[in-house]
């Protein structure tokens, strides 16, 4: 998940390890092909300098139960029309998803 985050940031290793003081040297063997999982403190650095979840970078999901949850009581204030609108959406921004995670 890592090297596709940052292939979709457009960001380089050199860049992030400006961000997180983490040598791009270490940064290389977490995105390399044996890819080695990082201390946890490492992985937070990684994860905000990438705005991103701890748990987006090591399961590609970043809604976790509770607030899949929640969305889902958000759309009981809606209209059957709208629910089929919010759906569609949804369902575009997953797929968009799915691309970009290739």
């Amino acid at each position: 998940m890592l090297r596709n985050e940052m292939e979709f940031q457009d960001i380089k290793v050199k860049e992030l390890a400006l961000r997180t003081g983490i040598s791009q040297r270490t940064l290389e063997g977490y995105i390399g092909v044996r890819g080695s999982i990082p201390p946890a403190d490492v992985a937070v650095k990684i994860a905000k300098a990438l705005n991103v979840s701890v748990e987006y970078l090591v399961t590609g999901e970043s809604l976790n139960k509770t607030n899949k949850k929640n969305v889902n009581n958000m759309f009981e204030v809606f209209s059957s029309d709208k629910k089929i609108l919010l759906k569609d959406i949804i369902d575009i921004l997953e797929k968009f998803e799915i691309k970009k995670l290739q």
